[in-house]
């Protein structure tokens, strides 16, 4: 029997079919393990800011075979409409693809802008890109980008050390006779703070990345439709894909990890660390 893992679900008001665990582009798994996830239900592939060359090589071959089924997220960080479409241009040629099923803004903390959205817009209307999407680290924010309906998509951070969604973003996503937007979710081990063991409290087990995943896919008073993944190797990959496999965690399970999130948040608050410059597996 399936889990509720296992079952591909319609990525909110985009209505793109996805599997719950995402693929992203910036820790280096080779090829043959991108596509091996694809096999086995992981067909969101997130083309971020850091782009190496095995997740290049996968899309490519995925695309040219299973277009249809292959969800392709172009990020552009660009503040500027000509720069925004000559950026997605320049993607699109490098995976060899004539649109993206998203195209994500990255990194909003404000309101979009006019001209922006203009760009965006242009884009959606050529068909080179399908979808649009917005990320950003100011989570009341996504109360307002989640009544936009020009934006089918919402990418926000969420794990259990940063839980402040709970009570300020998922509870104000839907709106009565509108339909939702989609949920993508990041940072699940919290840029591998949550999965190291110095962090955890004396006599509780230390989270694996796997525990991470299964975290943010199993809160059931948050609704998210898919949790990002960033494996470094084939290895990596293989283990973080037992997240399906596994399916969500126990009520027990959920408030160990919670256990785990509170000292982790508690113990880093005022690190000076850059988390952008930490590895997410």
């Amino acid at each position: 029997m399936q889990n509720d893992f296992q079952i591909p679900r319609l990525l909110g008001r985009s209505g793109l079919t996805v599997g719950r665990l995402g693929l992203g582009s910036s820790y280096g798994a080779p090829a043959s393990a991108y596509e091996q996830a694809f096999e086995r239900g992981c067909n969101y592939f997130y083309w971020g800011s850091v782009r190496r060359k095995g997740m290049g090589d996968a899309i490519r071959h995925i695309a040219s075979r299973h277009r249809d089924r292959i969800v392709v997220v172009l990020q552009s960080y660009s503040r500027h409409g000509l720069l925004l479409g000559h950026r997605i241009e320049s993607g699109l040629r490098s995976l060899r693809l004539d649109y993206a099923d998203i195209l994500l803004l990255g990194y909003h903390s404000r309101p979009l802008s006019t001209r922006l959205m203009e760009a965006a817009l242009r884009l959606q209307q050529r068909g080179r890109v399908r979808h649009l999407a917005v990320s950003g680290h100011d989570r009341p924010m996504f109360q307002q980008f989640a009544r936009d309906m020009r934006l089918q998509v919402l990418m926000m951070r969420y794990n259990a050390a940063h839980r402040g969604a709970e009570k300020e973003a998922f509870p104000h996503l839907e709106r009565q006779g509108e339909p939702k937007a989609g949920v993508v979710c990041y940072t699940a081990s919290r840029w591998g703070t949550l999965i190291d063991p110095r962090y955890t409290p004396t006599g509780l087990r230390t989270p694996t990345a796997v525990d991470c995943y299964r975290f943010v896919l199993s809160n059931p008073d948050v609704d998210v439709d898919v949790c990002l993944t960033g494996p470094e190797t084939a290895e990596q990959m293989e283990a973080n894909l037992k997240t399906l496999e596994l399916g969500p965690l126990s009520g027990e399970e959920m408030q160990w990890m919670r256990k785990v999130g509170d000292n982790v948040h508690r113990l880093t608050a005022r690190s000076s660390r850059n988390p952008f410059m930490q590895r997410e597996q």
